[in-house]
């Protein structure tokens, strides 16, 4: 963008029709039209957006919604089992059928095969997205996790569970490369952060509802009270897989397999009123032209040279790798064990444990979806560096009030009030937590990656995912075994690297388009690039009347 290599103020003036005209004027100059002064990320999208006025309420929209709903839909299968296995693993007539306890060796290897097979998967699953489209690799995964689930919910063996578990996670590593890309890819810019973000909550849309059946399950006396559960993890996947077929494909894939023709069709329906001559469309197609590589290099799945070979895109791998990484490890895995969180805070009665495990569902999705409403105007940067301090606050209340109920019992002394001290900080910390890291999980690796490399770097994304997911589940079960509490220390201190490494190495990408983003990632210092703005006048109609460059 011409506007971002100045090094001296500039003004440009906008007409009232759509064209741009731009006249440079010195700094001491006093702009040629008096209005509100905005600050902006980026003027030309700022301008495009607002002559756009996208109706929310059309039909188009309301279609639009129905699509990101079905991206939504495959984050539900994957939160399903997050919430699912936690509770069904404290069921008593699961651990007789399989002779395992809620935490120890046996539970690991249930826990971990999941993501195991997630890992497997997740480099089929871009060679999946890139190949067949997103919509029909949605189905694709759907079709697997089915199977998956015939497997696991007529188990009669512990090898039966564990295959069962392995083939669900090379279904939701389809879904999981797949859904976010779509998600992204078909939002007009300025929903872009909701759209992906609503995307994420997918988890709790899928793990509050596992936690409600689950609860009145356990009231079963038979094996049904836990197969029940197992054979409802399908009901999202058969949502997806009917709904394909009534949604369109992304037009970023379209036109990155030389279907331009559609492509601009997309563009001009959902994102600029019907409008061929939309600002904002041929904004974005011009820059999805000059975006999309046509090397060829997006083609081979095991070329990687991309993220390596240029500054850029070793820029955006590390974005993508960080969000990965800390979205895993920031104590979150602790929710897999729940149950046993809660008994070690004194909670014996599993329909006790169970009803805290939705109560804390519910917070964390409030907390994640009022987050989402933000997503558009709250800079990523800023919420990640806070967050996960604050992250790391609530994780330390809750292991020293964890420790002196400990000392307590040990002395047969318990004052309850750290135990419900504990539990607040623990729900406090999942609130925050959902707040900070739900909504941008599907966001920040989506917006770094550019459209050729995006399928190839969310399944990067996803075997890394998964690799945390397997310490956190293999090892998890065994460390609150064996040193019980004093395994949330770990985290506290994590969490604080964490937010010190967000404020030196996020670039911040709210604001502006996909493609408009590579002009940040080009630059010598991408973070500091970032945080660049513009500043423009507006009309009292709240159009941009003109622009002004530092």
């Amino acid at each position: 963008m011409s506007s971002h290599g100045s090094d001296h103020i500039t003004s440009e003036k906008y007409d009232t029709s759509p064209e741009i005209v731009s006249a440079a004027v010195p700094a001491s100059h006093t702009p040629k039209v008096q209005g509100k002064e905005k600050v902006v990320h980026n003027a030309e999208l700022f301008a495009a957006i607002q002559e756009a006025n996208i109706n929310p309420r059309s039909k188009e929209s309301l279609h639009l919604y129905f699509s990101i709903f079905i991206a939504f839909c495959c984050a539900c299968a994957n939160g399903y089992d997050g919430s699912l296995m936690t509770s069904i693993i404290a069921m008593p007539h699961f651990k007789s059928t399989f002779g395992v306890e809620s935490v120890g060796p046996g539970a690991a290897v249930i826990f971990s095969l999941y993501v195991v097979g997630a890992m497997v998967g997740s480099p089929f699953a871009a060679v999946l997205s890139d190949k067949l489209g997103r919509r029909k690799s949605m189905f694709v995964g759907g079709v697997v996790i089915n199977i998956g689930m015939i497997i696991i919910s007529t188990s009669s063996h512990l090898a039966q569970i564990v295959v069962g578990r392995f083939v669900l996670g090379l279904g939701i590593s389809v879904m999981t490369v797949t859904a976010p890309a779509y998600a992204l890819e078909i939002s007009p810019p300025h929903w872009r952060g909701r759209c992906t973000g609503f995307y994420n909550c997918g988890w709790f849309g899928g793990a509050i509802p596992a936690a409600i059946v689950t609860f009145g399950c356990n009231y079963m006396d038979n094996d049904y009270s836990w197969r029940v559960p197992l054979i409802l993890q399908s009901f999202a996947c058969l949502i997806v897989m009917i709904s394909v077929f009534f949604i369109p494909e992304s037009p970023r894939f379209l036109m990155a397999n030389g279907q331009d023709a559609e492509a601009l069709a997309f563009l001009i329906k959902y994102h600029g009123n019907g409008d061929p001559n939309s600002r904002l469309v041929r904004l974005e197609i011009e820059e999805m032209r000059e975006g999309i590589k046509q090397d060829g290099i997006d083609k081979v799945w095991w070329d990687y040279r991309p993220f390596l070979v240029s500054h850029s895109g070793r820029w955006r791998i590390a974005q993508v790798l960080m969000i990965s990484i800390f979205g895993q490890f920031s104590g979150n895995g602790l929710g897999y064990f729940n149950t046993t969180i809660f008994e070690n805070l004194g909670v014996t009665s599993v329909p006790q444990q169970l009803g805290y495990n939705i109560l804390n569902q519910v917070l964390s999705a409030i907390g994640a979806l009022t987050a989402v409403s933000l997503s558009d105007r709250m800079p990523r940067r800023k919420v990640l560096v806070i967050g996960t301090f604050v992250c790391a606050v609530a994780l330390a209340a809750n292991s020293g009030l964890t420790a002196v109920l400990d000392q307590q019992s040990q002395r047969g002394e318990i004052d309850l009030s750290y135990g419900q001290g504990a539990l607040a900080s623990y729900f406090l910390f999942n609130i925050i937590f959902s707040f900070t890291y739900t909504p941008l999980q599907g966001a920040i690796p989506t917006e770094a990656l550019e459209t050729t490399t995006r399928a190839k770097g969310l399944a990067l994304s996803g075997f890394i995912v998964n690799g945390i997911g397997f310490i956190n589940l293999f090892a998890g079960p065994i460390a609150l075994k064996n040193i019980g509490y004093r395994y949330i220390f770990v985290f506290v201190a994590w969490d604080v690297i964490e937010s010190i490494l967000w404020y030196f190495f996020c670039v911040e990408s709210q604001g502006r388009t996909i493609e408009q983003l590579e002009w940040v990632y080009n630059q010598p210092n991408p973070v500091k690039a970032s945080l660049k703005v513009d500043k423009v006048i507006l009309t009292d109609e709240g159009k941009v009347a003109e622009k002004i460059v530092a």
